[in-house]
C-alpha cells in the first residue's frame, strides 16, 4: 500500500505493542510525498507519532502504572501533584523512545506530539488540526465484554475523524 501523495500521517502509539506494530506498518507500508514527486509547491510528507497522556487524576496517584517496554518494575506510589507528573512524563518518555528506536531501525525521520487528555477526543482533534491525510493506530485485541466497558479508541476514530484510518488489529 504505497502511495506517494501522503502528505501528513498521524501514527498514535500507546503502552501496547499493538500501537507500536502499527508505527512498524505505516514506517514499511507508507510513502509521504517527496519532493521528487514533481509539484514543488507541495510541502513535504512527515509522518507525526502522537502519544495522549491521560489527565491527572486522584486515581493515578493511588496507582501510577508501570514503565512500560524495560522500565523500572518498581514504583513508589507519588503522593504530591509533581511526583504524579513526573512519573507520566517517565511514562511517554519511554513510549516514545521505543517508537523513535522502532523509527531509527526503519531509518525513518518523524516528528513526535504529546498531548493531554482523553486519548479518542486528542487524537481526533490533533489529526483534523494538522489536516492530516491518514491516521493509523493499534487494536488490542479484547474481550467483547471488556471492549463493552473500557470503549474503544480506533473504533471512537474511525467514525469520528476526518480522514481515513488504517487500523493494525492485535492477536492476542
Amino acid at each position: 500500500m504505497a502511495t506517494g501523495n501522503l502528505g501528513c500521517v498521524v501514527i498514535a502509539v500507546d503502552d501496547s505493542e499493538e500501537s507500536m506494530n502499527a508505527l512498524r506498518w505505516a514506517l514499511q507500508n507508507l510513502r509521504l510525498r517527496s519532493s521528487t514527486d514533481g509539484d514543488t509547491s507541495a510541502e513535504l510528507g512527515s509522518f507525526i507519532v502522537v502519544h495522549v497522556q491521560p489527565p491527572l487524576s486522584i486515581s493515578a496517584g493511588l496507582n501510577p502504572g508501570a514503565i512500560p517496554f524495560g522500565g523500572p518494575s518498581y514504583v513508589e506510589v507519588p503522593a504530591f501533584t509533581a511526583a504524579i507528573e513526573a512519573h507520566q512524563r517517565r511514562i511517554t518518555d519511554a513510549i516514545l523512545d521505543h517508537a523513535l528506536q522502532i523509527c531509527k531501525e526503519k531509518n525513518a525521520n518523524v516528528k513526535t506530539q504529546v498531548v493531554i487528555g482523553d486519548p479518542k477526543q486528542k487524537i481526533c482533534e490533533l489529526t483534523t488540526s494538522l489536516s492530516a491525510d491518514l491516521l493509523v493506530m493499534g487494536c488490542r485485541a479484547f474481550w467483547p465484554n471488556k471492549r463493552i466497558f473500557l470503549g474503544s479508541v480506533s473504533n471512537y476514530c474511525i467514525n469520528n475523524v476526518s480522514c481515513p484510518v488504517v487500523v493494525i488489529k492485535g492477536t492476542s
